[in-house]
This record gives C-alpha cells, structure tokens and sequence, in this order.
C-alpha cells in the first residue's frame, strides 16, 4: 500500500511535468538581485537604494537623500546569452546624462570564467565602463568606446559589452536621460522587403549596385590599427607581410530576398534556404578571403562565433553554431574564391529590421604575450538596395487599444510559445529519428524472447544501435541528458514551474518523457543502457579493448558492492548543494564528463580532457566504470527503478544456486551471487536473456535437449518385433 502511494505521488510530479505552469506573479530580475548590492559598491559615496521606478525595472540610487541616478540590470531589458545559454546579470548606474556611473557583475554562469579566468578579472574589467557616454553610442550605432577583451572570454566579454550598451540606451531613452528619447515606431513611410524585385546574375554588376558589400583589409591598414593603440606590444608584433598583401576580403549580402538568394546561391540552393528559415527569420551571407579568417575556431569550443556580430542601431546579433551553414559553391558569374563562405541566421525575435541599414562588426586579435592578445574592431557596413525594397501603407489604428500589460503578457506568451513551435519545426528530421529509435527499442523490449533468440544477430544490433546513439543523439544532436536538467526542474518546480522552458529543447524533452515512461515498465536501464551516448561511448570502447585482448578486472563482489553507494551519494550531495545555489551544484556536476566528451567533443581545457581519459581508461579494463561507480544521473534514475510495474527479465529456479554462469557474465555485475537481478544497477543489456535462451551456455537449457534427446531416442519395443511383455515362447 506504501508502494501505491509513493507511485501515485510520482505519478503526479510525472503529469506536472507535462502540464502547463501555473501562472506566477512576474519579478523583475532587479528585484531578486538588489538585496545582495550594496550602494557604495555601485556608485562610489552612495549610501542608499530609492524608489523603484513606475514604469520600468529601474530604481533609484541616492546619496543623503539625494538621486544620483538609476540603477537597473540589464537581463531585464535584453536577453543576450553566453556560453552557459543563460544572461549574464550586471547591474548599471546612469545619471541624469546618461553616463553611465556605476557598474557590478553580479551573477553569471559562465564556464569559462567560472574555471579559468579569476572573478575579480572580470569584475575589474566590467568597472571601467563607468563614464561611458550613452548619448555618443547612440550617436555611434553603440561602437563609440574602446572594447576592452580578456584572452579566453572573448564572448564572455562581448556578451557584457552588449548588454551594458544596449541596455543602457533603452533604460536612458524611456527616462529621457541626457536628451535621448523613446524612438518612434509606425509613424512615417514603413517599409518591406520587395519579393518581386530582381537581382543580377553576375558579381561585378551585384557588387555595383550594392547588392554585395565589401570591407577589404590590407595588412598596412591591421598593422597602423593597431599601432595606434595604446598597448606598445601591439606594435611590437606586427605582421612581417607586405603591407599590400591582404588581411582580410570580406563580403555580405542579404540572402534572406528571394532575388539575392537565387543570384548568390542558385535556385536548389535558395528553395533550402527558404525551409531553412523560419517566420520573421532572415540570413546573411559573408564570404571572406585573405591571411584572417572571419569565422576562426571559437566557434567550435563554445558554439559562438566570437569574430563576427551583426549591429543594427540597438540591436546585435551574435551567431551560433546552430544558426550557421555552409555556402559549398557560388551561383553568381564572375565570383571571386573564397577562403570561407557561410549563411548566418538572424532570429525573428532580434528585432531585426531587413530595410534599415546594418553592420557586420569584425573583431581582429594580435598575439602580444604568451596567452594574451589585444583587440580591435573594423565594420562592414550595409544597406539593402531601394530596388529590393517597397513603401507600405501603415495599419489603421485600433478603435480601442488594448492596454499595455495585456499587449505585454499577450505578446510574451505568444512569443514564447511561437519561439518553441519553431524550434521543434526546425527539428523535425531529428525528432523522427529520435522517434524510429524509441519505437525500435520499445519493440525490442517488449518482443525480448524473439530479439534475443539469435545470439549473433542480437550482438550486432545492439552495437549498432549504440553506435547511432552514440554519434546520432550523442555527437550530432548534442541530446545527452544530465544531473543538471533534474536540478534545473526541481528548482522550476520550486519557484514556480513553466514547461514552456524544457520545450525549448526538443529532443532533451522526448528523452525525458520517454526515460519517465520506461522507469514505471523496466526502470532506468532502458536510457543508462541504450539511449545514454556517454554509456555507448564506454562500451563501444570496451568491445574494441576486449577485441585487442586487454585484460578485463571483475572486482570482487563484496568490493563491488560496496562502491555502488559512490554514485548515490554524489547525486544526494549535488541535489544538497542546488537547494542553496543551483550555479554552485551545475559546477560541481562537472563529475560528469557528458560535456566534455560529447558536447564539447573532447574540445576543452586539459585538465577535463584529463579526467575523462582516465575514466575511458578505466572502463577498458572494467566495462562501464564510470556508469557503475560515480554517475549521478544513473543514481538518481535508479532511486525509483523499484517502482516499475513488471518483472520482464526472465530466469530458472537454478539461476544463482547452482548456476552462476549470468552473474559472471553480467557487464556491470548487477546479478548477486543469490542469483537476483539488482534493478537499481541493471542496465537491460538482455545479455541474460541471450543467456537464457543458449543451447550452449545455459546449463538448464543444455539439461532440457539432452534430456529430450534421450526420450526422443528411446527404442518403441512394440516397432522391433520383441512382441506383447506377456507372450511367450
């Protein structure tokens, strides 16, 4: 009865899961982090935080009484991400000149900065922004200031620098800070892309009329750049090329008009580019050649392009792995050779106007030390042709307008349910691989007997489908779930739960509702043994080890035993640690090596390379030792695998006693001496089951033949003419 209830309270967390959230009071992000600032802190002789602003998340900041200027966090006013996919959270003060005060990092997630780089660095570097003219970045498209880079977080860094700018500017326009005010929208002439519109088929005459742009770098004009900075190391390294040679050829065009696309890409080309974009989307084509690459490696580490941002007044776009595909070959006649050339993709809730004109920043780096190096940015300007482009008529206005926290909340949420819906429409060739796979494990499970009749063929198909799940889910999809996603949704439970954030992530999602599924029909091991790309990389390696000969270790039983605790007090000291500060618990989660070895692909620093070489290492000579001993998520899958509803891995009385032949043979030894299978450690390989169907293994299934051998070869005395047992002679 205990059991029933404790299965119909998870069965209730199961259905909150997959509900919609209740809706929760909205708080500002200023709100959450104020107390933890002091004044002082912030704004140098300040002694005290005001009154909260009526309209937007702003609020006072004051010196005997008197207002010095506003205070605000940016993450309240732009959704700038960055290598953690969260917001960086720094608080700005600006005066009544839109200067800007005062300045303090105050929350982060950032990996990067988080293992390598001191805090303090980071701070120290976000301090100098006090003085930054507000009025001269809106004058200057937001490039008016010298941006100061830390070597290794140059994202990191970008990401701070646009959001205190951008932020800044939205914050000083609505409070009409030192003559800056709110710009006017749907007033005047409006304009749209023209879809009728034609574009040349050549590159000399694209390149004439504008289509194209170019910003064409030689190494004198680098060189001379960087001399007259102020760091002389900058100098002291120039480049030993010709000054005419050139640094850096780099074009653009908006591929996102129909005409360009075609022109540039070619018709087959330009029909994918439209599937490739969503509603509202847009994409810009760079193609550069030269001694500097526009795209560098960056991107491979971190997922961000750090060389290249599109700014549009206000607003800045910075690109993703995600948000990129490669241009194989250039329709236009005439085209010159690239070195490189890419389509980037610009989302539809930028705020992206494709008739205004914009820029593509390129950031361009010196090495002046060791590990150190210096910055500099030059802008490739860009104008959509007025042949591409056409006058609108602007929308009647609204007898009754609705008011502004309607039009908010409902904007919000369609925007939030619209960004998800393309998302997953985006996603649709994975999910119905994702979907195949399940369907196929699912068929497996249930038709075991008949899967695993065939000691061969089942060897084969299991390898073959971790290797999909290793380089398909795994490698490709990135769909590795982590402690890190149960932490993430006890704490949305907690705080008030929205499923609207786990859809973002569409194969994440299904992984988690299938794995919620499967605990309740064969417990955990359905994922940890099959769909977990981490466990397929450990046993495919230990297949090749065993192929090679390396010696395999079974620990005794009684060590064994006593090292499965490991893994669960792990998992109970990380949800211990995330019921205080969920940013500590993600850092410490790092026990996982899933980032590392298939996130990243092995593309990180040294010492987590190092540690997941060890455990590969280990589990060459004991298969799966990382899944045994030390993994969290096993752990915490494994803490409701009691509760599955059926028992379908067979066995023989004599399993256990005598027999022993499934406990040696078992890969993560989860069958005691006694002969039961432990389903918190069972991984469902079915190897038993190949084991128990084996005419040459199973000792009971040899005893069964021989036995019907020797009744099937017993002579019918009545058929050899020894006549009736009673006559005689």
């Amino acid at each position: 009865m205990k059991n029933l209830h404790f299965l119909l309270k998870i069965m209730t967390l199961v259905a909150a899961m997959l509900l919609p959230g209740l809706p929760v009071a909205a708080e500002t992000v200023l709100a959450k982090l104020l107390p933890d600032v002091k004044p002082g802190e912030l704004v140098e002789g300040a002694d005290a935080f005001g009154a909260s602003h009526s309209d937007i998340p702003a609020v006072q900041i004051l010196k005997g009484g008197e207002r010095l200027g506003w205070a605000f966090v940016t993450s309240d006013f732009v959704s700038t991400t960055g290598y953690s996919g969260k917001p960086i959270h720094t608080m700005v003060a600006i005066d009544d000149e839109a200067q800007v005060i005062g300045v303090q990092l105050v929350k982060h997630s950032e990996p990067i900065v988080l293992i390598g780089i001191p805090d303090k660095k980071m701070k120290a570097l976000v301090a100098n922004y006090r003085g930054l003219d507000l009025v001269a970045e809106a004058e200057a498209g937001g490039s008016a200031h010298q941006l100061d880079i830390i070597s290794g977080a140059t994202v990191t860094v970008m990401v701070i620098d646009d959001s205190i700018v951008r932020a800044g500017l939205k914050v000083a326009r609505q409070l009409g800070l030192g003559g800056l005010a709110v710009e006017e929208t749907g007033t005047g002439p409006q304009f749209e892309i023209n879809p009728d519109a034609e574009a040349a088929s050549d590159w000399m005459t694209l390149e004439g009329d504008g289509t194209l742009r170019r910003l064409s770098l030689d190494v004198g004009q680098v060189n001379a750049a960087f001399a007259a900075m102020e760091d002389p190391r900058a100098a002291k390294r120039a480049l030993k090329e010709a000054p005419e040679t050139t640094f850096i050829e780099m074009q653009a065009a908006l591929v996102s008009h129909p005409a360009i696309a075609r022109a540039l890409l070619g018709e087959a080309v330009a029909e994918n580019l439209d599937d490739w974009l969503d509603e509202g989307e847009h994409a810009v084509a760079i193609m550069g050649r030269g001694l500097y690459s526009f795209k560098g490696s960056g991107y491979v580490r971190g997922g961000i392009f750090d060389r290249i941002v599109l700014i549009q007044h206000d607003v800045s776009v910075r690109f993703r792995d995600r948000m990129h595909k490669r241009i194989n070959t250039i329709a236009a006649a005439g085209a010159p050779v690239f070195n490189e050339a890419d389509l980037f993709k610009i989302p539809a809730d930028s705020g992206f106007d494709p008739t205004k004109p914009f820029r593509i920043q390129l950031l361009v780096h010196r090495d002046v030390a060791a590990i150190e190096k210096v910055f500099t940015t030059f802008d490739l300007g860009y104008q959509l042709p007025p042949k591409y482009i056409r006058t609108v008529a602007p929308p009647p206005a609204a007898s009754v307008p609705p008011s502004v926290d309607e039009l908010t909340s409902q904007s919000e949420a369609d925007a939030h349910q619209a960004l998800w819906k393309r998302i997953w429409a985006g996603k649709k060739i994975e999910i119905a691989v994702l979907a195949v796979m399940l369907t196929i494990l699912t068929g497996a499970f249930f038709f075991q007997s008949l899967a695993t009749r065939n000691e061969r063929a089942f060897y084969w198909f299991r390898i073959g489908f971790l290797t999909v799940t290793l380089c398909y889910l795994g490698w490709f999809a990135n769909a590795q779930l982590s402690v890190v996603n149960l932490l993430a949704l006890f704490g949305s439970v907690v705080s008030g739960f929205s499923w609207q954030a786990f859809l973002l992530d569409p194969l994440t999602f299904i992984l988690w509702f299938a794995v919620a599924a499967a605990l309740l029909f064969w417990g955990r091991g359905a994922y940890c043994g099959w769909l977990c790309p981490f466990g397929a990389l450990q046993e495919l390696l230990n297949q090749v080890a065993r192929a090679l000969r390396i010696p395999q270790w079974t620990l005794p039983w009684g060590l064994h035993e006593r090292l499965w605790p490991l893994k669960y007090m792990i998992f109970l000291g990380l949800f211990g640690v995330s019921l205080t500060s969920i940013e500590q618990a993600e850092r410490l989660a790092e026990v996982e090596p899933f980032k590392t070895a298939i996130i990243l692909n092995f593309v990180r620093a040294w010492p987590f390379v190092a540690y997941v070489g060890a455990l590969l290492i280990a589990g060459l000579f004991v298969e799966r030792f990382f899944c045994r001993y030390l993994c969290p998520l096993g752990a915490a899958l494994a803490i409701p695998a009691r509760l599955r509803m059926f028992d379908w891995l067979k066995r023989y009385h004599e399993c256990g006693n005598p027999c022993q032949t499934c406990a040696h043979q078992c890969p993560v030894q989860a069958i005691h001496p006694t002969g039961e299978i432990n389903p918190n450690e069972c991984i469902n390989c079915l190897h038993c089951q190949v084991l128990y169907q084996s005419k040459t293994t199973c000792p009971v299934v040899i005893k069964k033949i021989k036995r019907r051998e020797k009744v099937g070869a017993a002579p019918d005395l009545s058929r050899v003419g020894l006549g009736h047992p009673n006559q005689t002679k």
